[in-house]
């Protein structure tokens, strides 16, 4: 290996380690919150109503902060400290942080003044109490959008600084704060209301204390920082002119979780609660392996445009995101119900609930892949500026999902439900298709799959983006590396895997859950690296090495 991609490694791995870590624990926490949430409201009205009023924090972090601000921020913040401009690079980063501030600030307050309106309009499928208790809740957790967003400023400083690991474990505060008051609310035996309402205000105090956990690092630096409102300076009107287009793809990308949200209250009970079960998990292993990969490059990416240092991450970072998405999806397809039962099932959460979110996260999961080799995509594109391509590309997800998903949230619906019940509420716009009757809706006997449509769409539209997206780059930079070779190379060992996993399921189908896991996994894992080494892929063959390496010193 020469020095160039020597160095271009060891920096991309060590960066990618430290944020996959970061990652990873704050997603434990997040799915420790996630199973206390459902032991305390089910996928019950409450439920439903929670998860709405956190769509408005998570809509506006996503489109304000981590997606919008990586991409605008960091590629000009980290060529400015490359170039040792430390003082304009400081000045620019005031400047950003000043018009966050204020910008988010106006955000908080017609948040909170309005929050009866935004609740009518991100479900109108939700009625009397229901509506009501979302609206309360929006009040709460629209006061924690300034502070998330702001976190989002300190991610992009840390990374740009190469400190990568405080700003992506910073969540488990975040997370410890809901977690706290769950634990009381379960002892306590709150209702589902009162609990709702406390997790909402657990979310906005998590929300002070990452915000502090996270600046403490950036006053670490040393980097002499001061805010202003300097409109004037170029490089903020460089970053200003990224974030237009980069705010419009997250803005598209924002509008297609809300309009699941939208759909969703269209369905059962739970089905919006279920969505967002499922998604905890299913943005898991995109967080602890794409994002840590892509976030980790898009610095590096930054401060060397050079064709051959693009290529060589882009391609390096494909076959990672490859080998560990197609590995992820045949164990949430074959074991889904498995490990949500493990971690969901218990208090008010029964094997109904266990199944609908099964079925959901099993159709996301089919889109894991994709969104993998997108996200190293969207790094070369962010790198050069280029945040026009990755909007359009959203945009183009997003239709293509709202379509496919209208087609089948509601005949999906219907899974379980008897025909004399269909001919009592038959419901909807055209006969077997449109939203059932209320009084199915709102007391659902069975498990209802609508929920699995909308994840089904959405997989669907993550191919189309990533076909999109390996076309316009390719083009555009004239690299040619390919998301389909590693898919396709990697495609027996997935089957392989798949097979031992489905077969170790049913010969252990006497079993519980948790024994069904601890043997499975690791079996389908030992398949797919076997067969994966054999076919001569190099991340099998590096962990089949150092197996060997750690096998030979225990001698």
């Amino acid at each position: 290996m020469d020095s160039s991609k020597e160095s271009l490694a060891i920096n991309g791995n060590s960066g990618a380690k430290k944020i996959g870590a970061g990652i990873l624990l704050s997603r434990l926490a997040g799915l420790l919150r996630e199973s206390l949430l459902r032991s305390a409201l089910g996928l019950g009205p409450a439920a439903d109503a929670f998860t709405a009023a956190l769509r408005i924090p998570n809509l506006l972090q996503n489109l304000l902060g981590e997606g919008s601000l990586s991409s605008s921020f960091i590629p000009v913040y980290s060529k400015l400290l490359s170039e040792g401009k430390e003082k304009e690079a400081a000045n620019t980063a005031g400047a950003v942080a000043s018009l966050l501030i204020v910008f988010t600030g106006v955000l908080t307050l017609l948040g909170i003044f309005f929050a009866k309106p935004i609740a009518k309009i991100l479900t109108p499928g939700f009625t009397s109490e229901k509506l009501d208790l979302t609206a309360e809740l929006v009040k709460i957790t629209t006061a924690g959008i300034g502070l998330l967003v702001l976190a989002a400023w300190c991610l992009g400083v840390l990374n740009s600084h190469r400190k990568f690991f405080l700003s992506y474990v910073a969540p488990v505060v975040w997370n410890a704060a809901q977690i706290m008051i769950l634990f009381i609310a379960i002892n306590e035996n709150w209702n589902p209301t009162k609990t709702a309402k406390a997790a909402a205000w657990g979310l906005l105090i998590g929300g002070i204390a990452q915000l502090l956990f996270q600046f403490s690092g950036v006053v670490k630096l040393r980097t002499k920082i001061r805010f202003s409102f300097s409109w004037k300076n170029v490089h903020v009107r460089d970053i200003l002119k990224r974030f237009t287009p980069a705010i419009l793809g997250r803005g598209v990308i924002q509008i297609s979780g809300y309009l699941d949200l939208v759909l969703a209250s269209l369905l059962v009970t739970g089905a919006v609660a279920a969505l967002m079960s499922a998604q905890v998990l299913y943005i898991l292993p995109i967080s602890l392996f794409a994002m840590s990969i892509a976030a980790a490059e898009l610095p590096e990416m930054s401060r060397n445009l050079e064709r051959e240092n693009l290529h060589n991450r882009l391609d390096r970072g494909i076959k990672q995101t490859s080998f560990l998405m197609l590995l992820t999806s045949v164990i949430y397809v074959s074991l889904g119900d498995q490990i949500i039962g493990i971690i969901f099932q218990w208090g008010s959460f029964d094997r109904d609930d266990t199944i609908v979110v099964a079925a959901t996260l099993a159709a996301y999961s089919l889109g894991i892949p994709a969104v993998g080799a997108s996200r190293i995509y969207q790094s070369v594109l962010y790198a050069n500026g280029d945040t026009k391509t990755p909007a359009f590309s959203a945009t183009l997800r997003v239709l293509v999902s709202l379509i496919i998903g209208l087609l089948l949230m509601f005949t999906f619906d219907r899974f379980f439900i008897s025909d004399a019940a269909l001919e009592k509420e038959p419901g909807g716009i055209i006969s077997n298709w449109g939203p059932l009757g209320e009084s199915i809706r709102s007391l659902p006997e069975n498990p209802h799959l609508g929920a699995a449509g909308l994840a089904l769409a959405s997989a669907v539209a993550a191919w189309l983006e990533m076909f999109y997206l390996a076309k316009k780059t390719s083009r555009k930079f004239a690299l040619d590396s390919s998301p389909y070779s590693p898919m396709i190379k990697l495609l027996p060992a997935t089957i392989s895997a798949l097979i031992v996993a489905v077969t170790g399921r049913w010969l252990l189908s006497d079993n519980n859950e948790l024994i069904n896991c601890l043997v499975c996994i690791p079996a389908a894992t030992i398949s797919y690296i076997a067969i994966s080494s054999r076919n001569g892929i190099e991340e099998s063959l590096s962990i089949t090495e150092t197996v060997k390496r750690k096998f030979q010193s225990f001698k």
